[in-house]
């Protein structure tokens, strides 16, 4: 085991060790874990998309970066988020995500019926919904007749860690292994039983390790959840004045050299403005000084 593990749950480490084409096997799995059970036929094979920005179908569009995209064989597509902060716009935001999805899974002039199925997973790190059950399914169902779906193509699975921190544990339950995987807090004991149990779960834990032996990493990691930190303390702060704006700039000094790395491993502004929560003309000016300096 590494002596320092990263935490499954930091969306930037999440996305690395799910959503590269290298970890197709470990995102099968955990996919299988979470959109199968019973005799439903289990996912053999997906595309790992590696652009995550949602495409833009006019210049002043509102866009986004998803933590894993997906395409199972029969065409579905699929989006994971995993979050760790309540930023209080979960709902609104997976509407935005699923709705882009869905729309520019067909081209003008193609027919409706080509529409992809899309399936939004939200993996959150804080409670949501007002029920206990820790895995919630929505679907479209009719008001009156509870029992007609008016359509199966729009799908979102709502995983609550909390709810699953109080729920009884049965290790023989897929779902369950992986969502224990993800604890950060999870005792080295436990791991080892579920790495003995689960073979992609060892192949993930591998993944894992090698990533928290990796300095670049471990630094991308921490600066992402001290982005998030410094989110919370700013909206608590603001809250405190009895202000709404949240102080959410993010302080560039110091952080200049991580984000010229991710530019130089092909991460997009965009994505890096996401991940490090600097606005994305920041990111831009960074780039352009060094290319300026690179000329000079």
């Amino acid at each position: 085991m590494a002596i320092f593990r990263l935490k499954p749950k930091n969306d930037f480490v999440f996305g690395r060790l799910f959503g590269a084409k290298e970890s197709k096997a470990s995102l099968i799995a955990l996919l299988n874990a979470i959109l199968r059970s019973g005799d439903q036929e289990p996912i053999v094979d997906l595309t790992v998309v590696e652009n995550r920005q949602l495409e833009k179908l006019t210049f002043d569009e509102k866009t986004g970066s998803l933590d894993v995209r997906a395409e199972l064989a029969g065409g579905e597509q699929v989006n994971i988020e995993m979050q760790m902060v309540n930023r209080r716009n979960m709902v609104h935001r997976t509407l935005f995500y699923m709705s882009k999805l869905f729309i520019t899974s067909i081209r003008a002039g193609d027919n409706y019926a080509q529409l992809k199925k899309t399936i939004v997973i939200n993996l959150l790190d804080y409670e949501l919904l007002g029920t206990e059950r820790f895995h919630n399914t929505f679907h479209f169902y009719e008001d009156h007749e509870r029992n007609f779906r008016l359509t199966d193509l729009l799908e979102v699975h709502i995983i609550e860690f909390p709810k699953f921190e109080r729920a009884a544990k049965d290790i023989s339950e897929p779902l369950h292994r992986w969502l224990m995987f993800m604890d950060e807090k999870l005792p080295e004991e436990r791991l080892k039983e579920l790495i003995k149990m689960d073979p992609m779960i060892e192949v993930t834990e591998e993944q894992l390790e090698g990533m928290s032996r990796d300095e670049f990493m471990r630094r991308v990691a921490e600066m992402r959840e001290k982005a998030q930190m410094d989110w919370v303390s700013s909206i608590e702060g603001a809250k405190q004045e009895g202000k709404i704006e949240g102080k959410i700039e993010g302080k560039v000094e110091g952080q200049t050299e991580i984000v010229l790395k991710m530019l130089e491993k092909g991460m997009k502004p965009a994505q890096v403005s996401e991940l490090l929560d600097i606005p994305i003309d920041k990111v831009n000016r960074i780039h352009e000084e060094s290319n300026a300096r690179q000329r000079d």
